[in-house]
């Protein structure tokens, strides 16, 4: 491999490498003076509970927390997106900016001891970073996925690592047994550490062509590879059979993007993957398709599948296992029972004993209609969990439009008239929009749930929004500059290029809004969503950037190759809102529930956020779209931002869901927070980046909180 140099831009505070350096060899996993409490795994601990033993900010006091430290980042809009949960090991915070440069921060002050560059401009969601230390007496290393590379930093000084890797890096692309220059893939959530291992998944293309989602363990050490597990698998495998024969050469992802939860005392890795690439329209991928869709237990030394589940049998709905599992020891039947809970899109707990993946509640297969499409075959049945019952809604019918105002519920039932409407896992069809919900963006999301290890609480918020999608065939004589905006494009910003704004934004005029140079950058390095499309000619992009700007250049669209053969796409993702802006259904929108996993029953849900201007005109409690999880407290404590409009950070009483105090941010805090103590004081921060609502200022601030001294 040819040696890349690094462009490393490493600032040192006043504080000083030596004193830096000292203060973490010191104790690296030791109290300092006054006690120290850190944070020190994505989620909080390997098990992925999201818990923290603190209580010094509890139900009594919660009222008076205030800001105690604010770090600006300095960069404004939205580039990747801000969504770290922090590390905190030995009173020094760990994170990102919103380009992925990463920064360690005193944290008990916020002031910036070091900041690592590597050159690369990260325009996708980075939402955290995992640690590893030999023993008390090791500085230990930072694992940092920046795109497609994962870096090891030396904690003291943000530096490469240069006996990791190429000079301090591994590049993601490898080891897939496809042109790593042609693969589009990057890193959003952290690895897993288990002893030597760093174990990673990654987020990948949502169209064809697509790499294989294939799970890595890569030894922290050397970054040399130490196992793989093909999640699309190979002749002899087991799970070839539930697709056609050499699929793994063509078709790509069953990834895992969301993240995973490790039981170190066993060695067992939970890893959740999502769907096969393409999403909506599966005849080249007829079958099962293991290990997409799938809750895979994995011998987190050697990479060998001990069990599995599969939620969703070929999926045709971007159906991912979007949230990394939570591990829980439950009173079950009389019993104690070691637990693994995975939450869903479609708002559903699936809970397993994590050694045997023996379902701890029935699940039930249900029958489903077949596929109208020509060479579609969808799955006869699908598995739903008995309980717990589902925390957001399943079928989307008249009665349940909005009543916001007169207008907009007559606008919505016009609209519903139009529509297929028959809950989950009702394959779409040509010409006819159908109804998913709850959306595309969830039920419960990336941030992951919270649970209380002594009470069995699991705590999830989750978006209560209906979406639509069709299919539209790809006819013979369609240019190929069209055929390939179809194929890349129209998943995202739909056929007419209207989009689905915020999130998937119109490309209408796009040509007033950006240069040619603009757009071709986008569409070979990817921004947030957007993939890079490595593996596109020069001519193809410099076609697909005529065909955006300027309509079709027949002379140019005849001269490229054509893309994928593929006879449907996707028409787009669309929310269903009203003429306003606003969910075209009845609130609640946005919801946050406790739900005991000992009974599988609920222990109180709530509406979760407001539109300030609706607030202000009385309409209350609607909640909202939200993103970034929950973290539970022995406080008593559940602390979560999430709430995309209304920017606000919130306390409530884990026994209750009443609300105890809340605060606004700079921004939204699409971001789980952390929790931890620095010199016997309790902190709470989160990363505010804002930036999901239509014109919502982004940027990239930490704000952390604590009681007055």
């Amino acid at each position: 491999m040819k040696r890349i140099t690094l462009c490393a831009v490493v600032v040192l505070t006043s504080l000083g490498l030596t004193a830096l350096l000292a203060q973490i060899t010191a104790a690296p996993r030791a109290a300092r003076k006054g006690g120290q409490r850190d944070w020190p795994v994505y989620g909080g601990d390997p098990q992925d509970t999201h818990y923290s033993t603190l209580a010094q900010i509890n139900r009594s006091n919660v009222s008076k927390l205030q800001v105690a430290w604010t770090y600006d980042t300095g960069e404004k809009g939205e580039k990747g997106g801000l969504q770290t949960s922090p590390l905190i090991v030995s009173g020094l915070l760990y994170a990102y900016t919103p380009s992925q440069k990463v920064i360690a921060l005193d944290a008990a002050t916020g002031k910036l001891l070091w900041k690592f560059d590597s050159g690369i401009g990260g325009r996708e969601p980075a939402r955290g970073l995992a640690y590893w230390s030999e023993d008390a007496s090791d500085t230990g290393r930072i694992f940092a996925g920046i795109m497609n590379y994962v870096y090891a930093l030396d904690p003291a000084t943000g530096k490469p690592i240069a006996s990791f890797g190429d000079n301090g890096r591994i590049d993601l692309r490898d080891d897939l047994g496809r042109d790593p220059a042609k693969q589009s893939l990057a890193m959003t959530s952290p690895g897993v550490v288990y002893r030597d291992l760093l174990i990673v998944g990654e987020l990948e293309p949502e169209t064809l062509p697509a790499p294989p989602g294939d799970l890595r363990a890569y030894d922290v050490r050397t970054g040399k590879l130490r196992w793989i597990f093909h999640t699309i698998p190979r002749p002899g495998e087991v799970g070839y059979d539930t697709w056609p024969k050499d699929a793994w050469q063509y078709t790509g992802a069953a990834n895992n993007w969301a993240g995973m939860a490790l039981d170190p005392e066993r060695g067992i890795v939970y890893v959740p993957t999502g769907s096969a690439s393409f999403d909506f329209y599966g005849a080249n991928r007829v079958g099962d398709d293991l290990f997409a869709n799938c809750l895979i237990a994995l011998n987190a030394s050697t990479g060998e599948r001990l069990w599995h589940f599969q939620g969703v049998h070929h999926d045709l709905w971007d159906r991912d296992f979007d949230s990394p599992p939570t591990l829980v020891t439950l009173e079950h039947d009389g019993r104690k029972v070691d637990a693994v809970a995975q939450t869903s899109k479609q708002g559903f707990v699936f809970l397993f004993d994590r050694v045997t993946g023996q379902p701890l509640f029935p699940i039930t297969n249900h029958h489903y209609p077949p596929s109208t499409v020509p060479g579609e075959v969808a799955a006869a049945e699908q598995p739903l969990p008995d309980k717990p019952a589902p925390y957001a809604r399943q079928l989307l019918t008249a009665d349940m439009l909005t009543a916001r105002t007169p207008e907009a519920h007559q606008w919505a039932v016009d609209q519903f008239r139009k529509f297929r409407s028959e809950g989950q896992f009702v394959p779409f069809s040509v010409g006819k929009d159908t109804v998913i919900f709850p959306g595309f963006d969830g039920g419960a999301e990336w941030g992951g749930s919270a649970v209380d290890p002594g009470t069995g609480i699991l705590y999830v918020n989750a978006n209560d929004l209906a979406w639509t999608g069709a299919l539209a065939e790809i006819k013979p004589g369609i240019s190929d500059v069209r055929t390939l905006y179809l194929n890349r494009c129209s998943i995202c910003h739909g056929e007419n290029m209207a989009g689905s704004p915020p999130q998937f934004p119109s490309l209408i005029g796009v040509g007033k809004r950006r240069s040619p140079e603009d757009i071709a950058a986008l569409l070979r390095k990817g921004s947030g969503r957007m993939p890079a499309f490595t593996d596109l000619s020069s001519d193809q992009v410099s076609a697909l950037v005529q065909y955006l700007t300027n309509g079709e250049d027949r002379e140019l669209a005849n001269a490229i190759a054509a893309a994928p053969d593929m006879n449907y796409a996707f028409t787009g993702y669309k929310r269903f809102l009203d003429p306003d802006g606003y969910p075209a259904v009845e609130p609640p929108w946005g919801t946050l529930n406790a739900i005991n996993l000992n009974t599988g029953e609920y222990a109180w849900r709530i509406p979760f956020g407001e539109y300030p201007e609706l607030a202000a005109r009385g309409l209350k409690n609607t909640g909202t779209e939200n993103y970034g999880g929950p973290v539970v407290t022995a406080g008593g404590l559940v602390f979560i931002g999430a709430t995309s409009y209304d920017r606000k950070m919130h306390a409530y009483d884990k026994s209750t869901g009443r609300l105890l105090w809340e605060a606004t941010l700079p921004f939204a805090g699409n971001a789980t927070p952390a929790t931890y103590e620095v010199d016997g004081r309790q902190y709470v921060v989160i990363a505010a980046g804002g930036g999901r609502p239509r014109g919502a200022p982004a940027g990239g601030s930490y704000v952390a909180f604590a009681l007055p001294r």
